[in-house]
């Protein structure tokens, strides 16, 4: 018999994104206002009030459902602009609110009761205890699990939880503490976690040193490059630093996740969906990658050998990938 095939959950940064996700197949779509309610807070990405208006009807009418990512911390004093986001979210007609903050989830719950809520990642709720309250206080449907769990991990975590699960398959990884993303802010004063944004291009600098490609972050050296090699963006978990006289990458290595091979096992732990992650990426990566993910979730769910993706290794950061903590090979 066939298996129910798994949501297929695409990364929206741009109307044009959001386009090329539906016309390449994917069920869901997910996306974020133009301001700091999201973590993903970049010049030229994310959508206007009226153009996700527009998002919402377009992927409607193609069967797709669209999820608003209001996915970053709440300042103090300061709540109007995340109130604003679930509003304009509800109003706008979106399937679901990603949310994190928990202040932000209960204003969700009083002010729109109806519209479904989604924990963020960014919560890294990762045990039943934490699951359970938010389901029973905020009366989330899904939670989007952190990148810290084995898949047999998930599959015991769901059969103590009564909400959906969803994970990340594909894309770039970040510190595996979802939530306390704080480096940037040490340099930059910008944290993803509060104006959403890891490492902004202002403080970006590039520059020739001693036949070596440097980048910096701010007045810091973040790494070097020889000639030749790809010189990555610099964020401050993803620098090689010189530490006791060696030299390495100290936080994280410039590495994609891709647990596609995984999809079958994902599918029979209980897992509901499959996130890419990728909304600063344009429309070309979303069109590589919806059909390829979509040839490996409809083989899996007929119980066929999963297909090679093997055209998607062009399109990892780095051309390097892990398939992270779902095996933890460091154990």
């Amino acid at each position: 018999m066939k298996k129910k095939a798994l949501e297929i959950v695409c990364p929206a940064g741009t109307p044009a994104a959001l386009r090329a996700g539906v016309e390449a197949g994917t069920d869901t779509v997910y996306l974020g206002f133009q301001d700091e309610t999201n973590a993903r807070n970049f010049p030229g990405l994310n959508f206007t009030r009226a153009e996700l208006r527009e998002g919402v009807k377009y992927a409607h009418t193609n069967g797709v459902k669209v999820l608003a990512a209001i996915n970053t911390f709440a300042k103090a004093g300061n709540l109007t602009p995340w109130h604003n986001a679930v509003d304009d979210a509800a109003d706008c007609g979106v399937d679901a609110v990603i949310i994190a903050d928990m202040g932000m989830l209960h204003y969700a719950t009083k002010a729109h009761p109806s519209l479904r809520r989604h924990l963020s990642v960014q919560a890294s709720a990762s045990t039943e205890e934490a699951i359970n309250f938010y389901q029973s206080e905020f009366d989330i449907k899904r939670v989007v699990l952190p990148r810290v769990l084995t898949v047999p991990e998930i599959k015991a975590l769901n059969k103590k939880i009564n909400v959906e699960t969803e994970v990340f398959v594909f894309g770039g990884l970040c510190v595996m503490a979802e939530g306390r993303c704080s480096l940037s802010s040490y340099i930059t004063g910008i944290s993803p976690n509060k104006e959403g944004a890891c490492s902004p291009a202002s403080h970006v600098r590039y520059s020739q040193e001693r036949g070596k490609m440097v980048s910096k972050l701010g007045n810091y050296t973040i790494n070097s490059f020889k000639q030749g090699e790809a010189a990555g963006y610099p964020t401050l978990c993803k620098g090689r630093f010189t530490v006791d006289g060696e030299t390495s990458y100290l936080f994280e290595e410039p590495t994609s996740l891709n647990a596609l091979d995984m999809i079958p096992d994902l599918m029979d732990a209980g897992v509901t969906a499959i996130k890419i992650e990728g909304r600063q990426r344009g429309k070309a990566y979303i069109s590589t990658i919806i059909p390829q993910i979509r040839a490996v979730v409809e083989a899996a769910a007929r119980g066929d050998a999963v297909p090679s993706t093997e055209i998607l290794h062009e399109i990892t950061e780095g051309q390097r990938q892990t398939a992270g903590a779902y095996k933890k090979t460091w154990r």
